[in-house]
């Protein structure tokens, strides 16, 4: 085979496999955007059903919960121009297509890459597929519980203790979220992707301790340049977790080679 049908190959496999990804992600946001869910009890146990409502939609519930568990009290959440509620629905929609269809990207991404990894990088790869699946969603309900409700209060309580009346954006509250959720999600893959270029023998064991202050470093700016605000507070919402995501990565690398040696000597 030349090296342009090789190409034309490679890029004939690659246009597959982004069209099966765009279609199982079409399919999850039609489901989202067009579906609303209603509770039911089956045998006790709470389940929900699907119908069609393209106005009381499944992202309308998400954008409702996210308005009665992340608003601070006081702030008033309002749409400024026609369709902004709209358009904040088709934010929701696209990230739960993409929280939802993860799998498939994964699985689709893996595939691709498989011929051009040796044996043993294809082990690897397969063994973090999972994980990184679970740490996604690990980071996205981290940051949904534990991050954005307390940045948002920290955020408008001087407005409150100001006595002023708060008005929150629809479309500014629906993109600070998933800005969170996202980087949150992309931030818990840290771990995984230490323990990846170690194992497939890119960097040693030694390289995460080694240098372990320039990382923080680089840490401590990702904060500083995806926080909203300049006080330097917010910040450390995002870079404590990723400090903490990096020392477990590096403490799982070197207890896996401390006991790959143990196995090599016995």
């Amino acid at each position: 085979m030349s090296s342009i049908e090789g190409i034309n190959h490679h890029l004939e496999e690659l246009r597959k496999r982004v069209m099966r990804v765009i279609i199982v992600l079409g399919i999850i946001f039609a489901f989202v955007i067009s579906c609303h869910l209603y509770p039911i009890d089956v045998a006790g146990v709470h389940l929900y059903y699907p119908s069609i409502d393209p106005i009381n939609n499944v992202a309308a519930q998400i954008t409702k919960h996210m308005k009665n568990s992340l608003v601070p009290e006081g702030v008033q959440l309002i749409q400024t121009e026609p369709g902004q509620a709209l358009f904040a629905q088709i934010y929701v929609a696209a990230l739960v297509s993409i929280v939802v269809g993860m799998p498939m990207i994964i699985k689709e991404s893996v595939g691709f890459i498989k011929p051009a990894l040796k044996e043993h990088e294809i082990k690897v790869t397969r063994s973090i597929a999972l994980p990184a699946l679970a740490l996604f969603v690990a980071g996205c309900i981290f940051s949904y519980f534990l991050v954005i409700p307390y940045m948002l209060e920290f955020l408008y309580m001087y407005g409150d203790v100001s006595g002023l009346v708060t008005f929150l954006n629809i479309m500014d509250f629906i993109t600070f979220v998933l800005q969170y959720l996202l980087a949150f999600g992309v931030s818990f893959q840290l771990p995984l992707i230490m323990y990846a270029l170690s194992m497939s023998g890119i960097v040693g064991d030694k390289f995460w301790r080694k240098n372990i202050r320039y990382a923080i470093l680089a840490i401590v700016i990702f904060g500083a340049i995806v926080t909203p605000d300049g006080s330097g507070v917010t910040m450390w919402f995002i870079s404590i977790p990723m400090m903490a995501l990096y020392l477990g990565g590096m403490i799982i690398i070197e207890h896996k080679k401390r006991k790959k040696d143990l196995n090599l000597k016995s």
